[in-house]
């Protein structure tokens, strides 16, 4: 079981994915922009995206959180709707390394929750949190495909570095699109902490 820590922000607060977050998931899938942007080709029916939010977080190799707005009145959450979701998976513990995911929904791009939520993961996974000390790990890596450019320069201001190319790994409509792998190893998060 890898259900991970709540982790907390100045914006967003990262708490495990829940069956709760089903119908956030599902407005997820049905994005165009969203699905085109991450290169999700595949369907899924709302049984399945039930099933996946209600157990996802109790599998082994993989931290799957919800992304929350973080305001707190009188030392509660002013609202625990998910607005994105950010999963640390493929966990390697024996080469400490993983892959990174984040999408937001639509109304929440480009508004810097995004960024946090990914440092926010990155210190967890690279240092551990609050008693927790995390998978502890030496390299993050992600995909992002060429098509996406706001998400790419998010990912090098956080520290990210590319990697190599998959070309023409992703079809986006009539034409094709590259596929870019970035990694950001232990020693580089910290230096960024500097």
């Amino acid at each position: 079981m890898t259900r991970g820590p709540v982790l907390h922000g100045e914006m967003v607060r990262l708490r495990p994915l829940e069956g709760r977050d089903a119908e956030r998931l599902w407005e997820a899938v049905q994005d165009p922009e969203g699905t085109r942007l991450t290169g999700t080709t595949a369907t899924f029916t709302r049984e399945q995206i039930e099933e996946w939010a209600s157990t996802v977080s109790e599998r082994p190799g993989r931290y799957d959180w919800a992304i929350c707005p973080a305001a707190v009145r009188d030392g509660k959450p002013v609202s625990d709707e998910m607005i994105g979701e950010i999963v640390l998976n493929d966990l390697d513990e024996h080469a400490r390394s993983a892959n990174l995911r984040l999408q937001l929904l639509p109304n929440y791009r480009g508004r810097g929750y995004g960024r946090e939520a990914m440092l926010e993961v990155l210190r967890f996974a690279f240092d551990g949190v609050d008693g927790d000390p995390g998978p502890r790990l030496h390299r993050v890596s992600l995909d992002v495909l060429s098509i996406n450019p706001r998400a790419k320069a998010l990912y090098e201001s956080i520290g990210f570095q590319e990697e190599g190319r998959l070309r023409d790994v992703y079809r986006d409509d009539d034409t094709w699109a590259d596929a870019i792998v970035m990694s950001i190893l232990e020693d580089e998060y910290r230096a960024t902490l500097a």
